[in-house]
């Protein structure tokens, strides 16, 4: 038979009542059965028979009996989540590149959705019991990731580091990189998208376009990393805000679609030779203060698509560890004026790319 399981109670738990921990940390198990546990004295507080209502310490041990095998629910009133298969289990786990108390960051891989919808029945979501490691309570989603972009995913183990997470993402402190091959080889080779979106009216909310006149604040810095001639380019982007799609659709904006982008490229987004239609989009690094103290910097290695491409255009990877703050033309009165240029010439050219696009619509009766 399978053994008691035994948790410690967080700082983040103290004072609250014990069935109020289950509801919080193991919505799985109703309230019927922790009475049932507590009644035939399997459920314990430091080796001793609990009460669903006895309030516990911060640092006490809970042990309850062993999971029973039952579909596994999310919350009162939700859909109960399947068990996962031992395969799920170990495919879950083997997308794990760190783990603490607070976090977990996992390596997603192009093609998986992170969060499920029709016809979507595999996604991140649907793993994340196969990602607790001991701890009462699946880990959260903090943020998503497209499902064809791959790479750095951050899931918060605790209530307290899911708040905490959410802030950061919110407020714009935690800082993104993403890698991305692309059409062309930008003019200039550094700078700052600035062109506002918002949904594109026809696409029921699931596209985005440029619109300068209702659209929500957009900005992106990019910069090119390495390139191969005028065919393409290894472009790393830091978006500074967080809207749908941005970086797909400020790239395609300023000519430079991401290649096998097909929804924002169309048919001038993929490249001959043997290069992947699949997307190149991905979340390489990301750092965010950490809720313990200190900062998280996690990166992701490339998936085997992009890393076939940049090998077949020859990039030299060493590019890549160009530190972060080595911005070319930011810091000085000089650089300041040329990075608004830059951004003004974003703009225009993204604003010109949206007339000719809309003038091609209406031309074909769209």
């Amino acid at each position: 038979m399978s053994a008691d399981r035994n948790f410690i109670v967080e700082p983040d738990d103290a004072d609250i009542r014990l069935d109020r921990w289950f509801k919080r940390h193991m919505a799985d198990v109703s309230f019927n059965v922790v009475s049932r546990w507590a009644r035939t004295g399997v459920l314990k507080l430091d080796g001793k028979k609990a009460d669903p209502g006895d309030r516990i310490a911060a640092g006490q041990t809970i042990t309850m009996p062993p999971p029973e095998a039952v579909p596994v629910s999310t919350a009162p009133g939700e859909t109960p989540r399947r068990p996962l298969s031992q395969a799920e289990i170990e495919y879950a786990q083997s997308l794990v590149i760190h783990r603490d108390k607070a976090a977990i960051v996992i390596n997603k891989p192009p093609g998986l959705a992170t969060q499920g919808g029709t016809g979507t029945t595999t996604h991140v979501d649907g793993l994340l019991d196969a990602l607790s490691f001991g701890f009462p309570n699946r880990p959260k989603l903090v943020h998503r990731l497209d499902k064809d972009t791959s790479g750095v995913l951050l899931l918060a183990r605790t209530a307290r580091a899911a708040a905490f997470f959410s802030k950061a993402f919110s407020g714009r402190t935690a800082r993104k990189v993403y890698w991305a091959l692309n059409i062309g080889l930008p003019e200039p080779d550094a700078g700052e998208i600035d062109a506002a979106l918002s949904k594109q009216p026809g696409s029921g909310g699931e596209k985005m376009h440029v619109d300068p006149d209702a659209g929500q604040n957009a900005k992106t810095r990019y910069r090119v990393l390495d390139h191969a001639a005028n065919q393409a380019a290894w472009i790393e982007f830091q978006p500074l805000t967080g809207r749908t799609h941005q970086i797909r659709v400020h790239a395609t904006a300023i000519g430079h679609p991401i290649v096998g982008d097909a929804k924002y490229g169309g048919k001038d987004a993929f490249l001959t030779g043997g290069i992947s239609r699949k997307m190149h989009l991905h979340a390489r690094r990301l750092i965010v203060e950490h809720p313990d103290g200190g900062t998280l910097d996690i990166a992701a290695d490339l998936p085997p698509h992009m890393v076939d491409s940049f090998a077949m255009l020859g990039f030299d990877m060493e590019l890549g560890d160009v530190p972060l703050d080595e911005v070319r033309y930011v810091d000085t009165p000089e650089g300041k004026a040329k990075a608004d240029a830059a951004a003004a010439k974003s703009r225009r050219k993204a604003r010109k790319g949206e007339r000719q696009r809309g003038g091609e619509r209406r031309s074909r009766g769209t």
